[in-house]
């Protein structure tokens, strides 16, 4: 067999400067941080994240204070990167050059009036970088897209740095027909270009290709497709380990090409490993290095062949493996041959090692299955929350399913409070928290009380006492109504509702009303929000106050009646009193006597005292006062005689006993007289 290496392979410059740059952060034992994968390729990953270089995901970058961070060859976006700085951390750029002049110069042209279009794949971090330094960049990922971008006058085209000379070309052009003037800068890296083009020389003259490098890379997966469209027998591999030697020893000639993110020893040991053995002795080793294959585990395989209904897989087993129809997802069922395309690379899961006729059984239904698990554990390792439905309950708690997967909330961890009825639960969604997993005993056990607890936190955090805020009435009972504050319910108690008594909330509030109240105190260890409204509007008595002065008459109803006088209301809680002295101008014993509960009446206000918050009030000022009646004529008649017989007695020097008994008598009667003491001829 000879072996055959392209002349370009392995790292590219801007690779192998962003490894130095990671080794060097984490000599002698320091600890560092990189934001995603330096590279793609998950051996050297593991490698270094050994060594000390953690890899982290943005939101988790920035938490961290006083840490050295790497931002990766990719790149990430100025503003991100200052904000990691704000936070005291050491930033060690390993930008990609390339990438950092083409930031310079799609701001450039932007500057100049141009509308800058990046092609390539949307969701890649290059892109993402490349897009943040724009303020309104446009992303075509194929020549549908590019069409939809018409009538500009001015674009400039700049290209993911790891895409296929002729993709990009052909999407390039297709923007020159719908826009006035089209500038096109070939953005490839100058590597990626040269790898690519090795692969299609070399392709060309071999029997078989494999090409090297991390499944998930970006310029792995272009030399791939370069390579098939030249060699019909093309394998990728990441390793020594996936090199597929049963296949390998049919081929006279192999040519062999590594991406840009392929560390120089795995194309070394690619190659001895190929190189030390003969055919004789790749046959006589074939069984030694198959893989290892068990039931209930998932491989990876290379799609053989398509049929309306099975899928053949090479898993590099002694036997094929076989996907039946009801062993694949819902919409690979639907039309397999969509779904599947032969040299496809995939991940089955392992069902049974002979199915009966000498193949491998596989699912890729349960590849989803296995795969959410994954997922749970690893949020579960991060503390991350879940989504999940309620499905049903029973005597310990709620079943749930999140993701497909059977969970369980215990009754204790359902809510803050005591839960007795679970089934008005049935069909909601929550966030929850896992508690526990363990994917051999299908267990998944949840939380709904620790998610809550956190989010009521900082919803208490957020309230103020004496604060005024938005709330809808939740429930109404005998003594208050509960109002929905900020997510937190607060009582609103009868007694707050209004000035005026309120016999039942129902009578001013319905469930649903939204409406402005004010907090009058909080207890979180307590758990107890009071509420006020009547403290937003005006007193009755101001108001009445106000409106109305002394010598107004007002209507009103009788509300008590006491032995001092009766109280009446004048306005919505406001009551004034009626002195016993001022209902009548004929003297009244009692208020009952001349007045009921509930009579309508109308009142003269006679006095307004704004800081006792009095009102007095009189029924009698209504009525004309009674004339006084002539009821003293004999006492009138005596003081018109009593000048002559004054008179009288003044010229009768000469009188005796009797005399002097009239004369006494007739000055004791003017002197009560005059003392207004004589009222009636009878006196």
């Amino acid at each position: 067999m000879e072996i055959i290496i392209a002349e370009t392979s392995g790292f590219c410059g801007g690779v192998r400067r962003s490894v130095k740059l990671a080794k060097s952060a984490i000599d002698d034992g320091k600890r560092a941080y990189c934001i995603g994968p330096l590279i793609h390729n998950p051996q050297l990953v593991n490698k270094l994240e050994e060594d000390g270089l953690k890899v982290i995901g943005k939101d988790e970058a920035r938490k961290l204070e006083n840490q050295t961070i790497l931002i990766r060859a990719h790149g990430e976006s100025a503003d991100f990167k200052e904000e990691l700085r704000a936070r005291g951390n050491q930033i060690i750029d390993a930008t990609c050059p390339v990438l950092m002049k083409i930031y310079e110069k799609i701001m450039q042209k932007e500057k100049e009036g141009y509308q800058v279009v990046i092609v390539g794949d949307k969701q890649h971090p290059e892109i993402i970088a490349m897009d943040s330094f724009l303020n309104n960049g446009i992303i075509v990922s194929d020549e549908t897209e590019a069409k939809n971008v018409k009538d500009y006058v001015k674009l400039f085209v700049v290209s993911q740095t790891t895409n296929r000379f002729d993709y990009f070309y052909d999407i390039a052009n297709k923007l020159k027909e719908n826009n006035e003037s089209v500038v096109i800068e070939n953005t490839i890296c100058k590597a990626t270009e040269n790898r690519q083009q090795a692969a299609k020389s070399l392709s060309k003259e071999v029997d078989c290709m494999i090409v090297a490098g991390g499944f998930n890379s970006s310029n792995t997966n272009k030399l791939y497709q370069v390579a098939k469209k030249y060699c019909n027998n093309v394998f990728r591999i990441e390793t020594v380990k996936d090199l597929p030697l049963q296949k390998l020893s049919k081929f006279k000639k192999v040519g062999i090409i590594a991406g840009a993110s392929t560390p120089d020893e795995i194309i070394e040991e690619v190659v001895s490993s190929m190189d030390e053995f003969t055919k004789e002795e790749f046959m006589n080793s074939l069984e030694d290095s198959l893989k290892k294959v068990y039931p209930k585990e998932i491989v990876k395989g290379t799609v053989i062949d398509v049929k309306d209904d099975e899928v053949f897989v090479d898993i590099q087993f002694r036997a094929d493996g076989i996907i039946k129809l009801d062993e694949m997802t819902e919409e690979e069922r639907e039309n397999p041959k969509n779904s599947f395309n032969v040299g496809d690379e995939i991940d089955v899961y392992v069902i049974k090692l002979d199915d009966g006729e000498g193949n491998v059984a596989l699912s890729t239904r349960r590849v989803e299955g296995m795969k959410v698990w994954q997922e749970l554990a690893d949020k579960a390792d991060n503390d991350e929350l879940v989504h999940g439905e309620v499905t049903g309950f029973n005597k310990g708690g709620l079943t749930v399913d999140v993701n497909g997967v059977n969970g369980f909330i215990p009754a204790s961890q359902i809510a803050t409070y005591f839960v007795k009825n679970f089934k008005k639960f049935v069909g909601e969604q929550w966030d929850l928290r896992i508690i526990s997993i363990d994917e051999r005993k299908n267990r998944l056990v949840l939380s709904r009380k620790e998610v809550v607890e956190e989010e009521l936190d900082a919803l208490w955090d957020e309230l103020e006492e004496g604060a005024v805020v938005e709330g809808k009435v939740a429930r109404l009972t005998d003594f208050g109504a509960f109002v929905e504050v900020n997510g937190l319910d607060g009582l609103l108690h009868v007694s707050d509702i209004a000035w005026s008594r309120v016999d039942h909330p129902s009578d001013v509030l319905n469930v649903g009303d939204e409406i402005e109240v004010k907090i009058l105190k909080l207890n979180k260890e307590k758990n107890r929000i009071s509420l006020g409204r009547k403290q937003l509007l005006e007193k009755p008595f101001e108001a009445f106050a106000n409106e109305h002065e002394v010598g107004d008459v007002v209507s009103g109803k009788v509300v008590n009646l006491l032995d001092f006088g009766a109280f009446v209301e004048v306005a919505d809680g406001v009551e004034g009193l009626v002195h016993v002295s001022e209902i009548s101008w004929e003297h009244v014993e009692k208020p009952s006597d001349e007045l009921n509960v509930g009579d309508e009446i109308e009142v003269k206000i006679i006095s307004i005292d704004k800081e006792e918050e009095k009102v007095g009030l009189s029924i009698k000022a209504l009525k004309e006062a009674p004339e006084r009646t002539e009821r003293r004529p004999r006492r009138a008649q005596r003081n018109q005689d009593r000048p002559r017989r004054k008179v009288e007695r003044e010229s009768n020097t000469n009188f005796g006993d009797d005399d002097l008994n009239n004369n006494l008598g007739n000055l004791l009667e003017q002197a009560l007289s005059d003392k207004g003491l004589l009222d009636s001829e009878e006196e």
